[in-house]
């Protein structure tokens, strides 16, 4: 039985307008669950790893108490989950069609996590029988308490001895509290033996760049070799990094694809081009999965960075955070059956 990985952060009730509509263009909303670790953590059990998801979350909520009862719908484990004082966190989502873009509207002030301190989780029981911790930029960015809890999260897994996995997930809109994603960010990522991000999240978490025109929509591969090897150079403990690469030609046709640098090699995966995205909130979080997956049980890292980038292709093609495929699936992908032909 492979040890059990285990994930932290803050999950969200995910408010949505019907379809493409835009806020209350209609009276309604649609209403599921949304978190980057949460999303990691879904993604791992759906393709039968044994996840356990950490937050801290309001005591005497029913809506809470739904929430666990799906993560259980997922086979992840939410028996560390602390009850604390505080609120549960909400975001609002237009998905964006053609040239206008998706929406995000966040309401998740005074939530549970936000104003939890460290001490507040039992790290020895989150990580008992665990071999691999994932973490990401979103949860320091909350509050000063939250980023203080991220720290003592990570320095135990480490003291552990577990595999730490960081997506930088660099998120403008909620670094509001004083610090700066740098100066939090560079620390936390001296921890991690994995790091995972974008482009804007290596500029804006670490502030390390190169030259790369995010909006042009096209990619130059020998950019993202050198940014790669700034990062490995600037945090010697890194054993590597995964750049996901997006070319967004608008919200409905995005080209996907994504690099991994393990010091050893730089390697380029297959690109997918994706027209008619359902929903792209949560692919990254899926390409995250994805890779731990792969890392975990596949042969190479060339066909870890595969599966991730085919997972994460798979989750632009349903509505919601939550990645809803199989390992078999997404190996059908990787072999080349995208044509959309139906499976009879």
């Amino acid at each position: 039985m492979p040890k059990t990985i285990v994930t932290f952060g803050e999950i969200m009730l995910r408010l949505a307008p019907p379809e493409f509509d835009r806020f209350l263009q209609r009276p309604e909303f649609q209403a599921t669950w949304g978190g980057g670790e949460a999303n990691v953590a879904v993604a791992l059990g759906s393709l039968g790893m044994p996840a356990r998801y950490v937050t801290i979350l309001p005591p005497k909520n029913p809506l809470v108490d739904a929430f666990i009862g799906e993560l259980r719908r997922f086979n992840v484990d939410a028996s560390a989950i602390v009850r604390a004082p505080g609120r549960l966190g909400i975001y609002f989502v237009e998905r964006g069609a053609n040239q206008r873009p998706s929406l995000v509207v966040y309401d998740r002030d005074y939530s549970a996590i936000a104003m939890a301190k460290p001490g507040v989780v039992d790290w020895n029981k989150a990580f008992d029988g665990a071999g691999w911790f994932h973490i990401t930029g979103i949860t320091p960015a909350l509050s000063q308490g939250a980023a203080d809890l991220a720290l003592e999260s990570v320095r135990t897994a480490k003291e552990k001895g577990l595999t730490v996995s960081c997506d930088l997930n660099y998120r403008k809109k909620l670094w509001n509290y004083g610090k700066s994603a740098k100066e939090v960010m560079s620390e936390l990522v001296r921890y991690a033996d994995i790091v995972i991000a974008n482009e804007e999240d290596c500029q804006a978490a670490l502030g390390i760049e190169v030259e790369v025109d995010v909006e042009s929509g096209k990619l130059e591969t020998e950019q993202y070799r050198q940014l790669t090897e700034k990062v490995l150079s600037a945090f010697p403990n890194v054993q590597m990094i995964a750049i996901t690469l997006r070319e967004s030609y608008s919200a409905s046709h995005n080209g996907w694809s994504a690099c991994l640098n393990d010091r050893q090699e730089f390697l380029v995966s297959r690109r997918y081009d994706i027209t008619d995205i359902v929903d792209r909130v949560g692919g990254g979080d899926s390409f995250a999965a994805g890779l731990i997956y792969g890392l975990l049980n596949l042969g190479s890292h060339r066909e870890a960075l595969e599966f991730a980038v085919a997972a994460s292709c798979l989750k632009h093609s349903v509505s919601g955070d939550f990645f809803r495929f199989t390992v078999d699936e997404v190996k059908a992908l990787m072999k080349g059956g995208g044509s959309g032909r139906v499976q009879r």
